[in-house]
């Protein structure tokens, strides 16, 4: 007696075929920058806090404020003029960034400074104007005695932006072209 009951035999699986690959999908966008900023139109930070950037958003916001109340209290000449520059600068950093974000995922190479999303100066700008306010609500720091050498701040980032940019000219080996 056979332990096999008739006509259940399957006929043997066929050898796999070659494998098959799926299509390699488009990247997705991982922020939307008009969305990003958009936002950041609506109020400065927002598009930052879209794109997770909140220590950005936070610089943006504050410096925002504070350029508000410096033309208040202080002067409005000379910090007036922040307003409308933290306003606009917000939108297009927001959107440039919404861009950079969507560039990494992509897989696409950046340089250095343009894979940084959210550096450490953000944070040490966060930290400075704050204990700028602080003294000054504490009766430690006049910024209105300050109003006077706003123009000192200008030359000295100058500086560093001079400075940084002749570096890395220097570091590619293009030599300083100004």
């Amino acid at each position: 007696m056979s332990s096999e009951i008739p006509g259940t035999s399957a006929p043997p699986l066929p050898p796999p075929g070659p494998a098959v690959s799926a299509p390699p999908a488009l990247p997705s966008l991982v922020k939307n920058p008009w969305a990003s900023a958009a936002l950041s139109f609506l109020f400065p930070g927002l598009g930052q806090i879209y794109n997770g950037q909140v220590q950005k958003a936070l610089v943006f916001f504050a410096a925002f404020a504070g350029s508000i109340v410096a033309t208040a209290e202080i002067d409005p000449m000379p910090f007036a003029f922040g307003i409308p520059f933290t306003y606009l600068f917000g939108i297009v950093d927001a959107f440039r960034s919404a861009a950079l974000l969507n560039a990494r995922a992509a897989g696409r190479n950046l340089d250095a400074e343009e894979a940084v999303a959210e550096s450490p100066a953000w944070g040490v700008s966060l930290i400075v104007l704050g204990f700028v306010f602080l003294a000054h609500n504490l009766g430690w720091l006049s910024l209105a005695l300050l109003a006077r050498w706003w123009p000192l701040a200008l030359i000295v980032a100058g500086v560093i932006f001079l400075k940084g940019s002749i570096q890395k000219r220097l570091d590619k080996g293009d030599g300083p072209s100004l």
